[in-house]
């Protein structure tokens, strides 16, 4: 992990929104976490209002920071946050300020 693609990847409201939503998949999805635990699809994340491109694009930029990892389920592509990424992220920031 990269510090400064991490925080790269957060300063896009839209991506902050998306981390917070896999977080809690059933309220922003209507998915228990426990059905969610191979991820949610990237269709769910249309619900921002953003065009699949943008949303496609946003997903990526949040797996390359390593935020978000992704599962090919036949045709779909799952999505979930990688919680230890985050929780490193969280540890060096608060080391460092």
């Amino acid at each position: 992990m990269y510090l400064e693609d991490v925080m790269k990847a957060l300063a896009h409201p839209a991506r902050m929104e998306m981390l917070i939503w896999l977080k809690e998949p059933d309220e922003y999805f209507g998915v228990p976490k426990e059905e969610a635990g191979e991820g949610i699809s990237a269709g769910q994340f249309e619900r921002s209002g953003l065009s699949q491109s943008a949303v496609s694009a946003h997903l990526a930029t949040l797996q390359r920071a390593g935020l978000i990892s992704s599962k090919r389920v036949g045709q779909r592509v799952l999505y979930r946050r990688d919680e230890d990424t985050i929780a490193e992220f969280i540890k060096t920031l608060n080391g460092m300020l």
